[in-house]
């Protein structure tokens, strides 16, 4: 009997050892590219007095109030640009003030877009008490417009997260980004509907502009995941800016001192797509 035992207990810890040493390789094999956002306005994507006309030829994605601030790197080569609508975000007020984030490819072919709905903002604002930030991603080649929002917490001083869902072939798949409550930085878990971390955002801090290393296992990483973490550690350089915008329209609108109107564009967004037209 005790030999039984004995040999169960040694099974068991050969078990949770190889699950372990499983776990560690597959970490050492993980998907890694680098979302990388610049400190200045001085880029070499922009240099040049006519390249900000070729760029706006480029691609119809990229209007003239677009401005350059960061990029993705994978192996060492940059993958990726990533630019925001500056005069949206930096000029406009209340219901027109709204992020507009866009992911392009090196030679500025069209990958995402994530744009903040300051509504549905202000709607889960008002029933939780607190800011909580909504945003609709478009994917290139992808139907569904995924919604991302920051979750509503009752306590205080926990930690953020951020929740998303993407439809595939084989069903939703539903995602959590929860913010470690220890750490130097603005770093993240990916975690998926079981709650198993798949991934981690690791903040660089000693990046002035924002920097985050992505690590992917290989077994859940897929292009549309990945996009979708560029877009979000690309907003997350607008992360407190976004959260007290919304407090402000929301508590106007609470005083009554802001008439709600949404703007044109983000209305569409709302809408029926069996509308009659």
């Amino acid at each position: 009997m005790a030999d039984g035992s004995v040999l169960a207990a040694e099974a068991l810890g050969d078990a949770v050892a190889t699950s372990a040493a499983g776990r560690k390789a597959r970490r050492r094999g993980w998907r890694r590219f680098k979302v990388d956002l610049w400190a200045t306005d001085l880029n070499d994507a922009e240099i040049g007095i006519l390249q900000r006309t070729r760029n706006e030829a480029a691609s119809d994605q990229f209007t003239k109030d677009m401005e350059l601030y960061g990029q993705t790197v994978i192996d060492g080569k940059r993958e990726a640009l990533i630019a925001y609508r500056k005069e949206l975000w930096n000029e406009a007020v209340d219901f027109d003030r709204r992020l507009v984030i866009k992911l392009f490819s090196e030679t500025l072919g069209w990958r995402g877009t994530l744009e903040m709905l300051v509504g549905r903002s202000i709607q889960l604002s008002r029933g939780s008490g607190v800011p909580v930030p909504a945003f609709s991603i478009n994917l290139a080649r992808h139907d569904q417009l995924i919604q991302l929002e920051r979750c509503a917490r009752k306590w205080p001083l926990l930690p953020e997260a951020y929740t998303f869902f993407i439809e595939t072939k084989q069903g939703p798949r539903f995602y959590t980004l929860r913010r470690y409550m220890f750490s130097f930085g603005a770093d993240y878990a990916v975690l998926d509907q079981q709650g198993r971390r798949i991934g981690h955002l690791d903040h660089q801090i000693v990046n002035l502009g924002g920097s985050w290393i992505v690590k992917l296992d290989p077994a859940y990483a897929n292009r549309k995941l990945e996009t979708v973490l560029e877009l979000f550690c690309a907003m997350l350089r607008f992360n407190g800016a976004s959260r007290r915008h919304i407090a402000d329209v929301s508590g106007r609108i609470r005083d009554g001192k802001l008439t709600p109107k949404l703007n044109h564009r983000e209305a569409d967004l709302y809408y029926n797509p069996r509308r009659r037209r």
